[in-house]
């Protein structure tokens, strides 16, 4: 018997040790085993009963993984989303005290670690944080609003499993809240939205929820009422639980709750009816209580608002102004009781060993580990890498596989983030969010334990717009200079770094001129390296708008072994919405070229393809086909058949009537009404063309297509035609053709800087 009962306490040790249920274990002398879970609770468990500590074991993940949230605080630039993270921190005990954004403390807010972020008053990079609200664990992510920084909403959104949209009540749905809301689509991500700045002037939060309905298609309902508005803003009326709630203290830490004001109770009737009537039309289960006309509990509402919202049929909208503490608290239990927790979220890998089959990860810590690297960032102690894990758990000083290299790499410290903060951790479980020193990869690499080989999906990569040369003032930075942009490229992923091969001038690339600015400024902050920065240059494009045709022969004869090259077929444009901005097809019949030398013919056709000849910019949106040629038994080499799709892509591209393309950003500008008529006479003398004209108080919107190589130094002409009072955002739109005096133009110059060359 005693025999029996050790063997089986150590099936049972290797049971709890396994995926790290416990921390430590005791066993006594009885045939029972106590071992202590993780989060302090003791289990005893008779030795043979290993069923019963399986079904124990699963049950605890469960409960750990059911009190776990990872959200992004997303929208608009100046919406309020760090005032927002702020707030959430200071209630949920993570900081002691408030600081403001742009705080006269010289403090700031503590998700702005950046001095520049403190200075200018925006987010730049996300930052990563966590706290405990109500024995709920909540991973946060704070990212930009600016869109030259889409990158970092992007990647938040690609590892996060819920989001707050942030929209200004008087502002409303901004073009930023558009992309926001887009990228939440593309990641599938659910989300609730938050009506901030409600003790504003013009603070109106029903007309804002009309224009989400509107303009970002969301199936919504308020999930509270606003007891006054602008400066009479006291507190909420929550609809679900029907009781209102004001904010009383010096920070809005003592929540005082009472019953609906008597002259608000017919309005609260009425949006408790809209309240369910929307959610009844996605889901079904409180559709019949609603069609049946049975009164609706408060908790069936609720689980129907939780099933709908987490089936991304539904968006609940809270209201509130973080910067005047309140609503934040009420916004945080609708975090923990609509949101999903990371097991109520599919998430899929990509199987490498059977063809990139897709695999439903479990999202639970019992199972192989999967996790992917979605942000790169240099710290004091040498590259830090931001790490969702999908599946299983991960200790320090274990070994961890990169798939997309196939290195084995020791974890050699794993932390856990608060903004720039780290605090040290021996192991991490599915669904958390943690950084990892020493583990050289790249952003949107997947790493494993080795016991499977899968991949998570990237996340989409926007084409830089615009680009600058750059040069070190001093011969002797030249080494820090180049470190910097080694280290921003590693980090930033729509930040390039290239050479002009005419000029020999570095060249970076990027989302926009604050972009660019940015990472000059963060030069010669970070590496005390002074830039020369070259006038900025917009990333133009050429392409194809007819069908040409080309029959090249490459004929060489030197001594010894020529060359011999001969390829024929046409050259025509693309579809309008290829997926691809250059395509290859052979479609020659028989062996009049060795199948051997097609892939230097396609070579030479996407090198030719990166320079045009009209001003020197990349060929896109160009379909190259191959049917016939001619090879030597003796002179055709690879080199000669490059050659050859190089000379005839130069022969026969002056015939396919090339264009021009250049990158169109979509406006958008804010002014009083009174400078309407300037603003707008600038805006048609800029090309631009306008698209929507709103007003917004005494505000006028104007939304305009404007290339971007008029909208160089906008900023201060704006702020001069209006007195300091205009404000603006532009985003990529779309490349297309210039018009043909703008072409002729471009043309000449390039032709004007070779002749002096």
């Amino acid at each position: 018997m005693a025999r029996s009962v050790r063997s089986s306490t150590r099936l049972l040790y290797a049971l709890c040790s396994e995926n790290t249920l416990s921390s430590s274990i005791s066993f006594s002398s009885s045939p029972f085993a106590v071992f202590v879970f993780e989060n302090g609770q003791r289990r005893t468990f008779s030795a043979g009963n290993l069923a019963r500590a399986k079904e124990e074991k699963e049950a605890w993940w469960k409960e750990a993984m059911e009190k776990l949230r990872n959200i992004g605080i997303s929208a608009h630039i100046d919406s309020g989303k760090t005032t927002l993270t702020e707030r959430v921190l200071f209630y949920t005990g993570r900081i002691h005290e408030i600081h403001e954004v742009r705080g006269r403390d010289g403090v700031g807010a503590k998700m702005d670690s950046m001095d520049l972020e403190r200075e200018k008053g925006i987010t730049i990079q996300s930052a990563a944080t966590y706290c405990t609200w109500k024995d709920y664990q909540v991973n946060i992510i704070d990212t930009p609003g600016h869109v030259d920084f889409t990158i970092e909403v992007e990647r938040a959104l690609r590892v996060l499993d819920g989001a707050i949209l942030v929209l200004c009540s008087v502002g409303g749905v901004q073009s930023q809240s558009i992309t926001v809301d887009r990228q939440m689509r593309r990641y599938e991500v659910p989300r609730v939205a938050f009506i901030n700045k409600l003790d504003r002037m013009g603070a109106d939060p029903w007309k804002v929820l009309n224009q989400a309905r509107s303009k970002l298609r969301h199936h919504s309902a308020a999930v509270q009422v606003p007891i006054g508005l602008e400066e009479e803003f006291q507190g909420l009326v929550d609809l679900v639980q029907l009781k209102a709630y004001y904010f009383h203290g010096s920070s809005g830490e003592n929540i005082v709750i009472s019953d609906i004001p008597t002259n608000m109770e017919a309005l609260v009737a009425e949006k408790r009816r809209e309240l369910i009537e929307v959610v009844s039309e996605v889901d079904d289960q409180l559709a019949e209580a609603f069609l049946n006309d049975e009164p609706v509990s408060s908790s069936d509402l609720e689980m129907a608002i939780r099933r709908a919202t987490i089936a991304r049929k539904f968006v609940p909208v809270f209201m509130g102004s973080a910067f005047k503490n309140k609503g934040v608290q009420p916004l945080l239990d609708g975090v923990i009781s609509y949101l999903p927790c990371p097991i109520e979220v599919s998430n899929y890998a990509l199987d490498q060993t059977k063809n990139e089959e897709k695999v439903i990860l479990s999202g639970t810590p019992v199972g192989p580990l999967v996790a992917l690297a979605f942000k790169l960032e240099e710290g004091r102690f040498g590259q830090l890498t931001y790490l969702r894990i999908y599946e299983g758990v991960i200790r320090k000083g274990d070994f961890i596989i990169n798939v997309n290299t196939g290195k084995k790499i020791k974890v050699p410290r794993l932390v856990r983030m608060h903004s720039d903060e780290m605090e040290d951790i021996q192991e991490a479980h599915a669904g958390q969010i943690v950084a990892v020193f020493g583990v050289d990869c790249a952003s949107g690499d997947t790493f494993t334990d080795g016991s499977v080989k899968y991949t998570m999906t990237s996340m989409s990569v926007p084409e830089p717009v615009m680009s600058l040369a750059v040069s070190p003032v001093s011969k002797d930075s030249g080494g820090q200079f180049s470190k910097a942009l080694n280290r921003f490229q590693r980090e930033d992923p729509t930040f390039r770094v290239g050479l002009d091969a005419e000029s020999g001038q570095t060249i970076i690339s990027g989302m926009g001129e604050l972009h660019l600015d940015i990472y000059v400024e963060r030069m010669r902050r970070e590496y005390k390296v002074d830039a020369t920065v070259g006038k900025p240059r917009v990333n133009f494009r050429e392409t194809v708008t007819q069908r040409a045709e080309f029959d090249y022969l490459h004929k060489k004869q030197t001594g010894g072994q020529g060359q011999y090259g001969r390829v024929c077929g046409y050259i025509e444009p693309l579809p309008a919405g290829s997926p691809t901005k250059f395509e290859f097809e052979n479609m020659i019949i028989g062996q009049a070229i060795p199948s051997n030398f097609i892939p230097a013919i396609e070579k030479g056709f996407k090198e030719a393809a990166n320079s045009g000849s009209l001003i020197g910019h990349p060929i896109e949106n160009m379909r190259v086909v191959l049917t016939d040629g001619a090879s030597h038994a003796v002179d055709s080499s690879e080199l000669a058949f490059k050659l050859a799709s190089i000379y005839a892509l130069r022969q026969c591209y002056a015939a396919a009537k090339p264009v021009i393309l250049e990158p169109v950003m979509l406006v958008e500008l804010k002014a009083p009404t009174e400078f309407q008529g300037t603003v707008t006479g600038d805006i048609n003398k800029r090309k631009g063309v306008i698209v929507g004209n709103d007003q917004e108080g005494d505000d006028c919107v104007i939304t305009a297509n404007v290339p971007l190589n008029n909208m160089f130094g906008y900023s201060t002409s704006l702020r001069s035609m209006t007195q300091g009072k205009g404000e603006f955002t532009m985003e990529y739109k779309e490349h297309s053709p210039v018009s043909q005096d703008v072409q002729m133009q471009l043309v000449n110059t390039y032709k004007a800087s070779r002749g002096a060359e």
